[in-house]
């Protein structure tokens, strides 16, 4: 292996993962926060729900910023935000400046994301440029799987549990950043900018399939946030152990699981993907009621690893699916609206769970979204049969 050809991928990828470790590092510091600074679940899902919207505003007007100025500077503009996205959420004393930071480390993970899936098409050697978006996907899965993971450790050992996390993500965000610097591109033609929204549908006869591609990934975003911003404060109520470490590993295990997950199946039907994963949601939300409502500590973590099944298995089918119906020209602009409205699934469900776990109780908040969800999955399934049938008939 040529070490000076991979020199820029692995810069790239650093970047990619420094960047998604940034998103998910303050999952299991929730807790803390909410002891500490005496919040209702509502106040936790805003500052889970702030990082999201940052995010969707870059899908929606920022998108094509790497097309204008290249994936370079859009690469170096994405790690400066989540530097200072990291730097507000280390000084914040109160709930408005954490969520404020985590909308500008929303923004940064928006433009990460695009810009280093650019990136790493481009500076992967030749020999193995078919693999660019598989390994696009595993380095993202990786980097948010290990967020949780060190912030979990990291507050577990510390004297100073919400500052001392950040750190070293600040750290290597700088590092990466200065990185960058060092990566000669070659000139590529470049789009006049534009802020205008680019949200774009498929063609007519795939629409419907295109909708039941794209809820299937709100729910498996959705069952991950839920897992993300919530499970940290009932986790203490239905299993004896809890802490920034468990709650931390309990987040992290959902994308390890999802990560092999779609390494086993990426040679599966992209149907037979979405179904096993629709399934699999389904029945992770009923052992997650039973859970709830009996304190059976053994199915949270059953419930907790078929939400990383489904979460794999449902992505792939419905990526695989959207991808399957769109054209070079049309691609872009269709995987915005995809991931625009999988997206919402971040942020809909978790604000409806934290407004009734105020008024009603966590409990109830967690049931109603288990509930909701999977009657939507059911849904989604039997659609997907139906249109598929209709297909091959």
């Amino acid at each position: 292996m040529n070490q000076q050809t991979w020199r820029p991928f692995l810069m790239v990828s650093l970047a990619l993962c420094i960047g998604t470790i940034g998103t998910a590092l303050s999952s299991p510091l929730y807790p803390i926060y909410q002891e500490s600074w005496h919040l209702l679940p509502s106040h936790i899902t805003f500052i889970f729900v702030a990082y999201m919207f940052g995010c969707l505003t870059t899908l929606l007007f920022l998108g094509r910023s790497s097309n204008s100025f290249g994936y370079i500077k859009t690469l170096q503009s994405g790690l400066f935000f989540a530097i200072i996205g990291l730097i507000l959420s280390a000084y914040a004393s109160n709930a408005y400046i954490l969520g404020f930071g985590r909308f500008i480390i929303g923004i940064a993970s928006g433009l990460i994301s695009t810009s280093a899936m650019l990136g790493l098409i481009y500076t992967i050697p030749q020999s193995h440029k078919e693999s660019a978006p598989q390994l696009s996907s595993i380095i993202t899965v990786i980097g948010f799987g290990l967020g949780p993971f060190i912030g979990g450790v990291i507050a577990e050992l510390s004297m100073r549990p919400l500052f001392t996390p950040y750190i070293p993500v600040i750290f290597g965000a700088i590092l990466s950043l200065i990185s960058l610097f060092k990566i000669k591109t070659a000139q590529v033609e470049t789009q006049k900018f534009s802020i205008a929204p680019h949200l774009e549908l498929p063609e007519t006869q795939y629409k419907s399939i295109f909708y039941v591609a794209s809820f299937t990934a709100f729910c498996a975003f959705g069952s991950f946030s839920l897992f993300a911003s919530l499970a940290p404060s009932f986790i203490k109520d239905v299993i004896p152990w809890h802490g920034p470490l468990v709650s931390g590993t309990a987040i992290a295990s959902i994308l390890l699981i999802s990560a092999v997950s779609q390494f086993i199946a990426k040679s599966m039907s992209m149907h037979r993907a979405l179904n096993i994963g629709l399934c699999t949601l389904i029945l992770s939300y009923i052992l997650l009621s039973i859970c709830m409502i009996f304190h059976v500590s053994t199915l949270f973590f059953i419930s907790d690893i078929l939400v990383g099944v489904g979460h794999g298995f449902g992505l792939l089918g419905a990526f695989a699916l959207v991808h399957h119906m769109t054209k070079t020209e049309n691609r872009a602009a269709v995987v915005s609206t995809y991931l625009f409205l999988a997206y919402l699934g971040t942020i809909v469900p978790i604000i409806a769970v934290g407004f009734l776990a105020d008024h009603f109780g966590l409990m109830t908040g967690v049931l109603s979204f288990c509930f909701g969800m999977g009657l939507l999955c059911l849904y989604l399934l039997l659609q997907h049969n139906k249109l598929t049938q209709a297909q091959h008939s």
